[in-house]
């Protein structure tokens, strides 16, 4: 077996860290082959740190073969040594009567600490994926601290908005979701995303072609994939936790799988008319062990470029917010 990789996760004793650690040490990121050793960093608070003890506690009772070691701190510089993957799950909730600008600012002091630690010990060919939101922008925030490690090493996670669109599709055409392909999130990982159904396919043929109902797809489709996530909290009282879980596992995987075709937040670099410096979802095809390249030949028709600067409005007033975290 190859030498463990070293893994860093942010919150988690939280309920995403909950449903990924497990996976994570089965082999479902990684590969079967691929030991890991989990580095779990948490916030300095008794009752966290006592919960992420009681997470190890199982994890070592599920004897994973791949699992090699874990280690819990509350300190960053500790908490990202030499890490080789760095999981940026936790990040502070919106809370009653919280405005996104006030999010953003808390969250920002914390992804600035955060970049600048895992600029500072992670291992040399270290990768970062956000989830903590407002992802796009945290990410950007990290990666605007790192003076070592380059921009394209920072990823957020918009493959949650892809998979929830993939379902959404194949349900509206009664197929398989595997029978659904080339669906990818163009923007912010937020209600404004837009979920590119014109470039989609079901069963080799355009998804418009397929499904022929324009107005669902403009509407009710876009409506439905960007405000999923309000809709689970509404049902279920809490929000996603198994399905982002889910998403990052897909992410790291097909980050690490050359040949993968795939929804990923990068720096723009003015791809499809987004302001260059924003962190934005496009399809992007994995080039190696965490490297890609953006795809950027897909078509846009005029509703496309509609929704695309309509996110990118949002991405550039979020930065604009928090340009004075900006390194």
């Amino acid at each position: 077996m190859p030498a463990p990789i070293r893994v860093a996760v942010t919150g988690a004793a939280g309920q995403i860290g909950y449903s990924l650690l497990f996976r994570i040490a089965a082999g479902q990121m990684f590969g079967p082959d691929q030991p890991v050793i989990l580095q779990m960093v948490e916030v300095p608070v008794e009752k966290a740190m006592k919960a992420a003890e009681g997470v190890a506690m199982e994890l070592d009772d599920c004897a994973y073969p791949l699992l090699n070691g874990i280690e819990i701190s509350d300190n960053a510089d500790q908490g990202f040594k030499d890490a080789n993957w760095c999981l940026l799950v936790g990040a502070k909730p919106r809370g009653p009567g919280m405005e996104r600008a006030d999010l953003l600012k808390d969250n920002g002091k914390i992804f600035i600490g955060q970049g600048k630690a895992i600029d500072r010990v992670a291992a040399e060919n270290a990768r970062v994926a956000v989830v903590g939101n407002p992802a796009n922008t945290n990410c950007m925030i990290a990666a605007s601290q790192a003076k070592r490690l380059p921009a394209d090493r920072f990823t957020a996670m918009v493959r949650l908005d892809q998979n929830r669109a993939q379902t959404q599709l194949a349900k509206k055409a009664s197929v398989h979701n595997t029978d659904v392909t080339d669906i990818f999130i163009f923007g912010n990982h937020s209600p404004t995303m837009f979920p590119a159904f014109h470039i989609a396919k079901i069963n080799g043929k355009p998804v418009p072609e397929t499904i022929g109902h324009h107005a669902w797809l403009q509407d009710e489709f876009c409506s439905t994939v960007g405000k999923r996530g309000a809709a689970i909290i509404a049902a279920r009282g809490l929000s996603s936790a198994a399905s982002a879980a889910n998403a990052l596992i897909d992410h790291v995987r097909d980050l690490t799988t050359p040949g993968k075709i795939h929804s990923v937040a990068v720096k723009s670099g003015g791809h499809y008319g987004f302001d260059p410096n924003v962190w934005a979802g496009m399809p992007v095809k994995t080039t190696g062990h965490g490297t890609y390249e953006i795809l950027t030949d897909y078509p846009l028709d005029d509703f496309a470029k509609q929704k695309i600067a309509a996110t990118n409005e949002e991405l550039v007033s979020e930065r604009d917010t928090v340009k004075d975290m900006l390194g």
